[in-house]
């Protein structure tokens, strides 16, 4: 990653009529970093990667792309941008190519090099073998994909994507996905944001936690986790005497916290995969007969949870 940020934001802040959709929210992304934007509908992520990609007027706060401040009237900060918005922006009776060309020469690139990053583009979205197709012919995860394309052909020092997942089936969402990972790599800087917990972890250096209009909490999958503790908690589904195996297991180095229920043990272990079997050879040999195993291990949903009292998907 670069020590500059690419783009940088401070306090922003939008307001429609009684409703506050932005509250101060800030962050930076560095170059071949993906920053993850994870929160549920409504929670201000739309409005927030609206003004910073100089679509939508923010009423308080700064967007800084590559060091100057940009704005909804900056050519230059937004030819640095490639934005991919949940809508799609494409041309249904023309064809991916048709498409791309037309697009890239919106960008202001010369003809032979429209040409040159079509097929370039084609290639990085997995669409070279139907490029020559009319687009309404494409499955809707054709047409994400495509939609994303035509956000990368200016090669843009920031790509900004809208829950571009949404509605596509598992193997065009597995393409897109892997579309992202390899432009941070080529050294892109990427917002993307999302309610789903499982792309964030899977894609994200860092992730801001949005909610109500406001970053409730920001940083690595490990720092954020680290919020609610790092303990596993294991569910053990037995017969037996429970509530000695509760205590014999609530002895154990490892073991923060035991309890017991109706045909179950409830532990809270630290780094329970490596002392699991110390954990079920205890349990055992104070009376319990141990049917199933459940390993729960912390994981954004639980801090988004503990955050702000509900689940990321209400």
């Amino acid at each position: 990653m670069g020590d500059e940020p690419v783009l940088e934001c401070r306090g922003l802040r939008k307001v429609f009529g009684e409703n506050t959709a932005v509250d101060g929210v800030g962050f930076s992304i560095a170059a071949g970093e993906t920053y993850g934007l994870l929160g549920p509908n409504g929670a201000g992520k739309t409005t927030t990667i609206s003004m910073v990609a100089g679509i939508l007027e923010r009423d308080a706060g700064d967007v800084l792309v590559e060091g100057r401040v940009h704005s909804p009237r900056d050519g230059r900060g937004k030819s640095a941008i490639g934005y991919i918005p949940q809508e799609l922006a494409i041309y249904p009776d023309l064809s991916a190519t048709e498409n791309l060309r037309f697009f890239a020469r919106l960008y202001g690139l010369s003809r032979a090099r429209a040409r040159a990053r079509t097929a370039e583009v084609l290639e990085v979205i997995g669409l070279a073998d139907r490029a020559k197709e009319p687009v309404k012919q494409y499955s809707g995860g054709m047409k994400r994909r495509l939609n994303i394309g035509i956000g990368l052909l200016h090669e843009p020092r920031l790509l900004i994507l809208d829950e571009p997942t949404v509605g596509v089936d598992p193997q065009s969402r597995n393409a897109i996905l892997e579309s992202v990972a390899r432009l941070a790599a080529e050294g892109a800087a990427v917002l993307y944001t999302t309610h789903y917990m499982e792309e964030a972890e899977r894609l994200c250096d860092r992730v801001g936690i949005i909610d109500e209009g406001r970053l409730r909490a920001e940083g690595t999958r490990r720092e954020l986790v680290g919020l609610v503790g790092e303990n596993d908690r294991v569910l053990l589904t037995a017969e037996g005497d429970l509530a000695a195996a509760a205590e014999a297991a609530g002895k154990l180095p490892a073991v923060r916290q035991a309890g017991h229920g109706e045909g179950r043990v409830d532990l809270l272990v630290e780094s329970a995969r490596e002392v699991l079997p110390a954990v079920l050879d205890t349990v055992t040999r104070a009376g319990a007969a141990v049917r199933a195993v459940e390993v729960r291990e912390p994981n954004l949903e639980a801090v988004f949870l503990h955050l702000t009292g509900k689940a990321l998907r209400d």
